[in-house]
């Protein structure tokens, strides 16, 4: 696993003690809290969605109260999950990073803050790396658009061994504004840069698709979504030419009061996105798969229910004899 690089030699270099957990250990917050305890560590590595898992756990969280410093990376850091950091770990830093192998790993970083706005930003690029937001013509976007990031500087790697085709296509030659011709990496990832210059990841362009002729990042729905106070994980995912939105209540309990009703979701992301975008299926879980790595399995996510396909939406009554017949 490529972010094994840094975790190995980073305490290494620090003059640090390495803290190996057991084999699927890092699956059980109670183990990792033990752990945790026993060792005295003080900085922990964390795929968002396993820290979700984590900070689910009181007795898991109550036993990390030694820890100083948590860095996540692998996955988007949703805004709903830095707020719970913040109010179950009071005093702990948190940092997100943001890279793929083929840039050796981690190449932006972002500490994050409290009070740090409604989206976790991945940052902005590490010592002798550069990042690119660029459209379809690799013409660098204005602020605030998004476009597909590109990376530059060392770390990038020669290419992919024994395969030329997919190297000339993943690392490419750009002339910039400047007419200094560059080597890119293109990550496959959408990004787009705040006014004050820092990244914020915008989804992947393999998950973009078309419903009703309109281009959908997946990613920019599950934000929205992330949002509704009742609404703890979430993920969105086309099934059979609809959008699906799955969602984890706040307190992973579907069968209480306090989840969330399909419609009032659908009202909520239909006040802040293009009708198109809104999704038309919703299904409620008490967590979301992850795969063995911790991350979201998207494959493991059940198919909706047939009787729930309304959206959220109340079924419109016939007008006239004619839809009654209908």
């Amino acid at each position: 696993f490529d972010v094994s690089v840094w975790e190995l030699f980073w305490p290494l270099l620090t003059g640090a003690t390495l803290v190996l957990a057991r084999p699927g250990g890092q699956r059980d917050p109670g183990y990792l809290a033990g752990l945790i305890r026993a060792e005295g560590v003080s900085t922990v590595h964390f795929v968002p969605s396993m820290l979700s898992v984590f900070l689910d756990d009181p007795a898991a969280v109550a036993g990390a109260a030694g820890l100083t410093r948590v860095v996540c990376s692998g996955e988007a850091l949703p805004h709903e999950l830095q707020r719970r950091f913040f109010e179950r770990l009071p005093g702990v830093e948190l940092h997100n990073l943001y890279g793929p192998t083929e840039a050796a790993v981690d190449v932006t970083y972002w500490q994050c803050r409290p009070d740090g706005g409604d989206t976790v930003p991945i940052g902005r690029p590490i010592a002798n790396m550069r990042t690119h937001v660029l459209d379809r013509r690799l013409a660098e976007v204005p602020l605030g658009v998004t476009g597909e990031l590109f990376l530059e500087g060392v770390g990038l790697a020669d290419g992919y061994h024994g395969r030329p085709e997919l190297t000339a296509e993943r690392f490419i030659e750009h002339t910039g504004p400047d007419g200094i011709v560059r080597r890119l990496y293109r990550t496959g990832d959408l990004a787009r840069h705040r006014p004050d210059g820092a990244l914020e990841y915008a989804g992947r362009t393999d998950h973009q698709l078309k419903i009703r002729g309109s281009r959908v990042e997946p990613g920019e729905i599950e934000a929205v979504l992330a949002e509704h106070p009742g609404v703890r994980d979430c993920a969105v995912l086309p099934r059979s030419e609809r959008l699906v939105g799955y969602f984890v209540p706040e307190l992973a309990a579907p069968e209480t009061a306090s989840a969330p009703e399909p419609g009032e979701l659908a009202r909520h992301a239909r006040e802040r996105l293009p009708e198109y975008m809104v999704p038309s299926a919703w299904v409620c879980l008490t967590a979301l798969p992850l795969t063995a790595n911790g991350k979201l399995d998207r494959a493991a996510l059940p198919d909706p229910d047939p009787a729930g396909l309304r959206g959220g939406v109340e079924p419109t009554p016939p007008r006239d004899a004619l839809e009654t017949r209908l």
